[in-house]
């Protein structure tokens, strides 16, 4: 699978992320997993908030660090966010479920994905908080 050139977006506000969220959640299809990287507070899951509101979801989304994986019900197809940071490898992601869902029928946002292995098919977003307190956004989306 060939992809897109990588592109940088500057975010000033949490809603300006919450947008680029949605953009790119208007292109995921069932089985797509998008990769978002960043350090604490950098903003991963109010950008995975904006491609829950791409398909439909209508409950809050809050993060899944403790519960390592939260299902929504969304409009479109299912929604599936994860949180691999309290995890130890792969094993470890494979017995909380998360394996099976990766390719299912819905769209699964993996945050802290450097923990665990992903196909190299995934979207991959990198979140960066700059000195002023905007936001990088460096992303990568398959053709």
């Amino acid at each position: 699978m060939a992809f897109l050139p990588c592109k940088d977006c500057i975010s000033c506000t949490p809603e300006e992320t919450v947008l680029l969220g949605e953009k790119i959640g208007n292109i995921l299809k069932p089985g797509d997993i998008v990769a978002v990287k960043g350090n604490l507070g950098a903003g991963k899951t109010v950008f995975a908030k904006g491609i829950a509101k791409s398909l439909g979801v209508r409950e809050e989304l809050t993060s899944p660090t403790y519960t390592i994986i939260s299902e929504y019900k969304a409009a479109v197809m299912p929604f599936f966010h994860m949180d691999a940071y309290r995890l130890s490898g792969d094993d470890d992601f494979r017995l909380a479920g998360g394996e099976e869902l990766l390719y299912g029928t819905g769209v699964c946002v993996v945050e802290w994905p450097e923990r665990i292995s992903l196909p190299s098919s995934a979207f991959y977003v990198h979140i960066e908080i700059m000195e002023d307190g905007k936001r990088l956004i460096h992303y990568r989306i398959p053709e």
